[in-house]
């Protein structure tokens, strides 16, 4: 029975009748026609992210082969069941890149199928990546890439070598980041916050302008108004209505931020009239400048229930401390840094699953599966947040007057010892200064080894493609200026753009004037002879002109050193 092989399918890569065809595309479409007609298999795996895409496969089977028995033989292995492709034995990609799908495989058994790519250019900065990937991605040693040719090999092998060598100079067998982890918070502008002489007046104008009485209570959220990738409203509105039924004091929720589209908006104004229907809920655009200045001094309470892995530090609790605004948060993060529970305000607890138990979500966000956005919905509807809590931490702030002045007054203490930009810069300016020290103290090391490249995945093209030529021009090659060649041929061809577009890689005009007058008094030479008249600096500058007028056959090679090996 004949090995079969999955095929990694999407349509740009068997395409051959865009306006753009590459190399790869016609390649991509020779090799799945021979392979339905050739391969001798009863059943052709197909491998793609949807159910359209594996249509178009059984499409162009069928224009390909000029029947319908291939594409009848096809069986669709969804992207998001790679553990099917054990059925196959062996997913075929028609290219290089195939790390991700490594990584892929790691999430069930790496033994269950094979990954084999196929080389097409070796050039670009993405397929240095991906042969870097070859050591560092889970690869097995049942894994191949195809090489097209024996100077793709010796390309292949120069660019590990290279990463090889890289690798054990950078961790001397042991992978370690060496980088300092300091931690420094964001920073705030307290004075500006306080708004001295402003703050009663916008008070004042808010409360008018949103129809607030002077005894109501109002509670304040800042910030992106996006349920799946920053703050759940569930928990807010939950407690909100739970403290609003048992406060005799009418209760206001503003909301000042912006929404993503125009459906998230709905469901958070639907979601707040059903769930805290006690509550006057109110939204406002953040994003207007005087609502994010002013707005603070409508407020008695701030609150920023975060329940997203998306959020790291979180400013806003921060700001409205700087307010003088009493804090009631989730204990998140960044948040539980920035307050101090009991003190500047009230840290609501939250549960979230174990390490352990996102797998899936990891594994359908890798692999193309679900947005980022998603992703972060996903681990949010997992993670709780006490709403009896924040019911309890509402009501207590809304009934004790004195405790939300006196939770105000510490967190703007809090705020401006610790968070104004004036100790924060002063942090910055102290790390600056030990790893100034740590540099000074350092002992001398060695760089990297000698000859060895500045970065073994951009090594240079004539080094990781020494296979290609039949010989070299180094400085043993012999030259010779072709007669006439200068005064005639050169002056008409150094200006096509087909020769001119990199001149400023080359000499001058002028100073390559002077060189092939040079070469004009020299005669047959050898190039180390040519460089030794030229200063230390240039002589690099210098080779890459005489490689580039052999080009143009301004000059002849006589003789030049043989490749030796494969």
């Amino acid at each position: 029975m004949r090995a079969t092989a999955a095929i990694f399918y999407h349509p740009e890569g068997f395409d051959t009748s865009g306006s753009k065809l590459m190399g790869r595309q016609a390649a991509g479409e020779a090799f799945l026609k021979a392979y339905a007609e050739h391969g001798g298999v009863s059943q052709l795996y197909c491998y793609t992210k949807s159910e359209a895409m594996f249509s178009n496969f059984r499409e162009r089977l069928t224009r390909l082969t000029g029947g319908e028995r291939a594409a009848q033989s096809a069986e669709w292995i969804p992207h998001h069941q790679p553990n099917e492709l054990a059925k196959a034995g062996c997913l075929f990609v028609p290219g290089p890149n195939t790390a991700d799908l490594a990584w892929q495989r790691r999430h069930f058994d790496v033994r269950g199928y094979s990954i084999c790519g196929v080389t097409h250019t070796t050039a670009s900065e993405g397929i240095m990546d991906s042969i870097g990937d070859l050591m560092v991605a889970p690869y097995q040693s049942w894994d191949a890439v195809i090489c097209t040719s024996e100077a793709v090999r010796e390309t292949y092998r120069q660019v590990l070598g290279d990463w090889a060598d890289y690798l054990a100079e950078r961790t001397r067998g042991i992978a370690n980041a060496p980088v300092q982890l300091p931690i420094i918070p964001l920073g705030i502008d307290c004075a500006t916050l306080r708004a001295e002489g402003k703050a009663d007046a916008w008070r004042k104008e808010w409360r008018e302008r949103l129809e607030i009485g002077d005894e109501d209570i109002v509670l304040l959220f800042m910030g992106r108004l996006s349920y799946h990738a920053k703050a759940h409203p569930l928990p807010m509105y939950l407690g909100l209505e739970n403290a609003a039924r048992e406060s005799k004091r009418k209760i206001h929720l503003i909301q000042a931020g912006w929404f993503a589209n125009d459906s998230i908006e709905k469901a958070f104004k639907a979601s707040a009239r059903s769930i805290c229907p006690s509550v006057n809920a109110h939204f406002l655009d953040g994003r207007d400048g005087h609502v994010r200045e002013s707005l603070w001094y409508a407020a008695d309470i701030f609150t920023s229930l975060s329940d997203n892995i998306q959020e790291s530090f979180g400013l806003t609790p921060l700001e409205a401390m700087a307010t003088g605004l009493p804090v009631v948060v989730s204990d998140w993060n960044g948040y539980r840094d920035t307050i101090v529970d009991g003190e500047t305000g009230i840290a609501v607890p939250t549960v979230s699953l174990p390490p352990g138990m996102g797998g899936e979500f990891a594994f359908r966000h890798a692999a193309g599966l679900d947005s980022y956005d998603r992703y972060l919905g996903h681990a949010s509807l997992c993670t709780s947040i006490d709403a009896g809590a924040c019911a309890r931490a509402y009501l207590r702030l809304i009934e004790d007057d004195e405790l939300r002045r006196k939770m105000g007054a510490a967190g703007q203490r809090h705020a401006t010892e610790k968070f104004d930009w004036q100790v924060v810069v002063a942090a910055y300016q102290a790390l600056w200064d030990s790893l100034s020290a740590r540099r000074r103290s350092a002992a001398i090391v060695a760089d990297r080894a000698e000859n060895s490249p500045a970065n073994p995945l951009r090594n240079d093209p004539f080094a990781l493609f020494a296979g290609y030529p039949t010989a070299y021009l180094d400085g043993k090659a012999r030259i010779a200026l072709n007669p006439g060649a200068a005064q005639n041929w050169f002056k008409t061809i150094r200006k096509d753009p087909m020769v001119s577009f990199a001149s400023y890689m080359f000499l001058s005009d002028d100073e390559t004037d002077k060189l092939l007058e040079r070469l004009d008094e020299m005669g047959e030479c050898d190039i180390n002879a040519v460089l030794a008249a030229s200063p230390p600096e240039s002589q690099g500058l210098v080779h890459r002109t005489l490689a580039w007028l052999t080009k143009l056959n301004v000059l002849r090679i006589v003789s030049a050193r043989k490749r030796t090996g494969g």
